[in-house]
């Protein structure tokens, strides 16, 4: 017998010595990971959050692109021609052909164009001419002609209060804000879905640790049981029962498992950059503690008036009925008739030399010379232009804008009731955010009390078994009892713990009581 024993300690041994170079399955490292750890990995790859970013890069780039909308167009202008058309007059054209006598021109301006915020607009002109003319009528071949400019439009009903370039500011700054909103409730929603992901996990685990006590406790049983068989004290029938039952909890331990592998999954998915990440391969061991501290009541009234000031959801709201009413203000202003006021005022200048082809005299009160002679005498201001003008335009029926109007009018009144009933949802959630977390704080003492009964019947009941005085159903049926008193306590603590988190978020205090700020000019 000791000869056996020696061989099978030494056989043991040597196992144990070639366990590390022997093959078998390879286990994931174990990764401790905390609720802050978890929130700031979501935040920093969550695709979501990319998505919002990316949303709101572009909700300001056409920010900038309707500022555009008042950037100066300049516009330059070159070009030449060739006239020939024949002359109704009594008077001679050239020697070559009276009748149709030829004229060229290279001219060349450019202008600068100004859109102003009361929707008018500004215009400073300038441009520069030579001619040349068979035509006896023309005094000066080559003749330099000069013009300086400026004028003002300004509407006076139509496009008074908005035009286009004001209509699309208004609806980029309005997709502006809304872009913000949007990608604060994405990170909102993320912390929400992490906090909650890492406490059901966080359930699993320690569910899966309930079952596998209630094997062990199975096979005690099993064991003692198997004791009395072997003394005759009990029929061998009586192992029947508790080794169906540890059959059945190891059953239960295997769903366990699989339920703690899906929720590691599930927060992976969260916090995780992308399929690639090495991360998959480890195991996530939360290490918050499994102890929960009940806070005080909510104050639901205060929740309520912080939410309706600080929920995302509010704002992106609130941000459509602003850009629904930039549209419509744009709408109403296109059903009334156009009425403009033109102001304008022009210099010109004229230089040249005498035309071989025209008639005798006349040349005194021309200047001779070329383009910067023309230039002076457009500066001497001898001759000029002005003119004040009203234009009004009155379109028939106009059933187009009218139609416009209405609908910009109820896509208004549409987004102003989408927004009330956000307020009115808003509130529900408080609401219901609170008794839920009210309800839980009372399951805790609930289910702690529960448990510490069930413990108690499961050590007499054990007591009772060990002098022959119960059975093994009664003893199983208390371990049991046990179990599921202690799997409702991990469920009551993470419901409050959940609850907690869905206040937080109903209130629109979640990210703030994190510390996390959102600013639009860090993103």
């Amino acid at each position: 017998m000791k000869l056996v024993v020696g061989v099978r300690w030494l056989v043991s041994a040597l196992a144990v010595l070639l366990e590390p170079f022997a093959p078998g399955p390879s286990f994931a490292a174990e990764r401790s990971l905390t609720l802050d750890q978890a929130v700031a990995l979501a935040l920093r790859g969550n695709e979501g959050i990319v998505i919002e970013r990316h949303s709101l890069a572009a909700a300001r780039a056409r920010v900038t692109a309707a500022s555009g909308a008042y950037d100066p167009l300049l516009e330059l202008n070159g070009g030449w021609s060739r006239t020939r058309e024949p002359l109704n007059s009594q008077f001679p054209g050239a020697a070559s052909n009276p009748i149709a006598p030829e004229g060229r021109t290279r001219e060349g301006g450019l202008s600068i164009r100004q859109l102003l915020p009361t929707g008018g607009a500004v215009a400073l002109r300038a441009t520069g001419s030579r001619e040349t003319s068979e035509s006896s009528l023309a005094m000066l071949s080559p003749a330099f002609r000069t013009r300086v400019g400026v004028e003002l439009r300004q509407p006076l009903l139509r496009g008074l209060r908005s035009d286009a370039a004001r209509r699309d500011g208004g609806v980029a700054r309005a997709d502006r804000t809304g872009a913000i909103a949007s990608l604060r409730r994405a990170v909102v929603e993320t912390v929400a879905a992490v906090e909650q992901s890492y406490w059901a996990l966080v359930a699993a685990r320690l569910g899966v640790g309930v079952r596998e006590e209630a094997v062990r406790l199975a096979e005690e049983q099993l064991g003692q049981t198997q004791s009395r068989v072997e003394t005759g004290s009990s029929p061998r029938t009586e192992l029947a029962q508790p080794r169906a039952e540890l059959e059945r909890r190891r059953g239960e331990l295997l769903a366990a498992r699989e339920a703690l592998a899906r929720s590691e999954n599930g927060l992976k998915i969260l916090i995780l950059d992308g399929a690639g990440d090495a991360g998959w391969e480890d195991t996530l061991a939360p290490v918050e503690p499994a102890a929960v501290d009940t806070a005080a009541a909510a104050d639901v009234p205060g929740s309520l008036q912080y939410a309706f000031a600080h929920r995302p959801e509010l704002e992106i709201a609130a941000s459509a009925v602003e850009r629904r009413r930039a549209e419509g203000a744009y709408a109403r202003s296109g059903a009334w008739p156009s009425l403009d006021a033109v102001v304008s005022y022009d210099r010109f200048g004229l230089a040249g030399s005498g035309n071989p082809s025209g008639l005798p005299g006349g040349m005194a009160a021309l200047r001779s010379g070329d383009l910067g002679d023309s230039f002076d005498v457009l500066q001497d201001g001898d001759y000029d232009a002005a003119r004040v003008a009203l234009v009004l335009g009155l379109p028939i029926r106009n059933r187009a804008a009218r139609g416009n109007a209405a609908a910009a009018r109820h896509a208004e009144r549409q987004a102003e009731a989408d927004l009330a009933r956000v307020r009115k949802a808003i509130r529900a959630e408080v609401l219901d955010a609170a008794a839920a977390l009210e309800t839980a704080e009372q399951r805790i003492d609930a289910a702690r009390a529960s448990r510490e009964a069930a413990e108690i019947q499961l050590a007499a009941e054990r007591d009772r078994f060990a002098t022959g005085l119960t059975t093994n159903f009664l003893v199983l049926t208390r371990q049991n009892d046990l179990s599921r008193a202690r799997l409702d306590e991990i469920s009551a603590r993470t419901d409050y713990r959940r609850a907690r988190t869905e206040m937080a978020r109903a209130s629109g205090s979640l990210i703030e009581g994190r510390g996390i700020e959102i600013t639009e000019a860090t993103r």
